[in-house]
């Protein structure tokens, strides 16, 4: 399970998907799954539904994660030939500088850059070190032999292409998963496995299984739709941010107590807590002061609904991040023991 878990996220982190681009990695978690004796359910916003019956059909449990990621699109076209951007999400700009990207026409034509501060060398910049980076001092070099803007648009590039950036995955010897995106592919990851184990095993949930993998999350409104009346509850798998005054690791499963949306529900936390103690997976209780999930959203919908949030300790989130394996097995324990679980 674990190599196969690995080899999961290494694919799903070199398929591009800035929101509002999830299409590809969407149609990879289906080809995933289609053999499966489940149906699956195609959303209007592009989302994948996937329903697993269980034993009372008239509750339903509802599982997340997102396959979107941070990302952009060409803002301005610059007389100079290079582009100005505009970010999709959360993105941290400092981490950026420097790094590779890819610009995607709305013909497909794909070509590759770099994202670099508009004053990169110090040669040439008095305030080359000290320029901030913001979106206003970013800017992309096309690489292609271009002089001016009439030049950009003539390889067939306009306002509005997306940008992706490089995710640069990397599988340590020591078990370390570095990568761009793994907010949230590293939970995507663990839940294809999770279900194609429930396939293969036989087993009926306790109760019917909605587990949506949602292509909006990065901009607020991921899973806040296609939520029956009878889901009781819901529960976000998406990552711990790990940092100074949080108390989640790298090896661990993150169990949300409180984000920025408020507490989450304290009856699911304490299940949860309780079924990591009692199947002796290492869990971290945390509190994330910067971070909303797609069950808050669901709550701002205005859905009544059990919420909680889990998920794997990621390092440095939104910058190159940074898991590793246990983390990501530890994620996938709690969860294979929860659905076997009645609703609360």
């Amino acid at each position: 399970m674990e190599e196969q878990l690995i080899s999961t996220l290494v694919e799903l982190l070199n398929i591009p998907s800035p929101t509002g681009r999830a299409d590809a990695a969407i149609t990879y978690v289906e080809e995933r799954l289609k053999d499966l004796p489940y149906s699956l359910v195609r959303t209007r916003k592009g989302g994948l539904l996937p329903e697993i019956p269980g034993k009372d059909e008239e509750t339903i449990r509802f599982i997340t994660a997102h396959v979107d990621t941070l990302g952009a699109m060409v803002k301005q076209i610059k007389e100079s030939g290079r582009l100005r951007i505009t970010a999709i999400g959360g993105v941290t700009w400092h981490s950026l500088d420097g790094e590779g990207c890819t610009i995607e026409t709305r013909s497909g034509q794909r070509f590759r850059g770099t994202i670099l501060a508009t004053h990169s060398s110090p040669h040439v910049y008095a305030d080359a070190r000290l320029q901030q980076r913001t979106e206003e001092n970013m800017e992309v070099r096309l690489d292609a032999r271009v002089c001016d803007a009439d030049e950009v648009r003539r390889l067939g590039i306009s306002v509005g292409d997306f940008v992706f950036f490089d995710p640069r995955v990397e599988v340590t010897e020591t078990g370390f998963v570095k990568s761009r995106h793994l907010d949230d592919k590293a939970s995507v990851a663990v839940l294809i496995e999770l279900i194609r184990r429930i396939a293969d095993e036989g087993w009926v949930p306790p109760v019917t299984t909605h587990i949506f993998f949602s292509n909006y999350e990065e901009v607020g409104h991921g899973a806040n739709a296609m939520i029956s009346d009878k889901v009781r509850e819901y529960l976000a798998v998406d990552m711990g941010a790990i940092g100074e005054g949080q108390e989640s690791d790298e090896f661990s499963v993150s169990i949300c107590a409180k984000d920025s949306s408020g507490p989450y529900h304290f009856g699911l936390r304490q299940k949860l807590v309780h079924l990591a103690e009692e199947h002796g997976i290492r869990y971290r209780v945390d509190l994330y002061p910067r971070y909303r999930s797609d069950a808050s959203a669901a709550l701002q919908a205005g859905h009544d609904l059990i919420w909680g949030l889990i998920g794997p300790g990621v390092d440095a989130s939104h910058a190159y991040e940074r898991t590793h394996r246990e983390a990501l097995v530890h994620t996938y324990r709690l969860l294979y023991h929860y659905l076997q679980t009645p609703s609360l």
